[in-house]
């Protein structure tokens, strides 16, 4: 792990780095020499999908991130995660021992021997949520993850593993900024020890999202008062980016900022260098809106 920023626990064998690249909507045109481009600035938690497919280029630029750094691959904390497949869009969800082969496949296209953190992306499982479950953490006994978790899952979707009496998750992925707080979610993965990372932290920028295809879902009124944050960050010498990433830092779950740009790759892991203050932090608490806008989990019955 980098020295530089601290940890957070996921189990007695894991923690991940506050801060690690996200790969959603990078190209295989540029994953490789964005990944390791941002092991190289000091990234050691890189975060990809299956889902995005473009894990064949980030295992590329994670194995020249590593040469690059000179470091090993026990430096370096890589997430992946298992699509489980989806009956609302004609896509049938994954059986136990589909998942393994899935997860084998993705070690492959990174050309990796294990991952730190294993994932089931979303809740589309329905009937065969639990078995995928089950799959993972048989993966996590065969040392093919060394932590397993869940994406996008909410408490209903939780509350099914802990009845059906199954170890808990580690981790649980979800949209987490200002905006959308999910504190319900937050306090009862507290209550179970299951760790919070968040992903689309800079949601409340003016320019997330807005490339053509990307389905920016900003309402016009978040749109018209974003400008909060900016006056927010130059209280601290920071960019508006710097002040959202921290805000999840302090708030202690691990962010995963994307960005082609090494420059700014740099900006969004110097997070360390201010804390926001407790005024500050109050008064983003009432900033809630709600579930959020990057992602539908769905019917938790589908």
């Amino acid at each position: 792990m980098s020295a530089t920023q601290p940890t957070f626990t996921l189990n007695a064998n894991t923690a991940i780095s506050a801060v690690g690249f996200g790969t959603y909507l990078i190209s295989d045109e540029d994953a490789e020499t964005a990944v390791s481009t941002a092991i190289e600035v000091g990234y050691r938690h890189i975060d990809t999908a299956s889902g995005y497919q473009n894990e064949v280029t980030v295992g590329a630029g994670i194995k020249k991130g590593l040469q690059g750094a000179g470091i090993g691959r026990k430096d370096l904390f890589v997430t992946a995660k298992l699509w489980p497949g989806n009956l609302a869009w004609g896509d049938a969800p994954k059986t136990g021992a589909q998942t393994i082969e899935e997860c084998e496949a993705s070690l492959a296209r990174l050309g990796l021997d294990y991952v730190d953190l294993y994932l089931i992306h979303a809740p589309y499982g329905g009937d065969m949520r639990l078995e995928q479950w089950r799959a993972l953490l048989e993966i996590q006994k065969s040392g093919k993850a060394r932590s397993v978790g869940v994406s996008n899952f909410n408490q209903q979707h939780l509350e099914e593993i802990e009845a059906a009496g199954l170890p808990m998750p580690d981790a649980n992925q979800i949209e987490l900024h200002p905006w959308s707080q999910k504190p319900d979610l937050i306090a009862y993965m507290a209550e179970n020890g299951i760790a919070p990372i968040a992903y689309s932290s800079l949601v409340p920028l003016s320019t997330w999202r807005v490339e053509e295809g990307q389905d920016s879902a900003k309402t016009d009124q978040m749109k018209a008062d974003g400008s909060a944050f900016a006056t927010m960050a130059a209280n601290y010498n920071v960019s508006e980016a710097q002040l959202l990433l921290k805000w999840g830092v302090q708030n202690r779950y691990a962010v995963l900022p994307k960005s082609l740009n090494p420059d700014r790759m740099r900006q969004n892991l110097n997070l360390f260098s201010f804390i926001i203050d407790d005024v500050d932090m109050a008064r983003m608490a009432t900033m809630d809106r709600g579930e959020g806008v990057a992602w539908a989990s769905g019917d938790p019955s589908k």
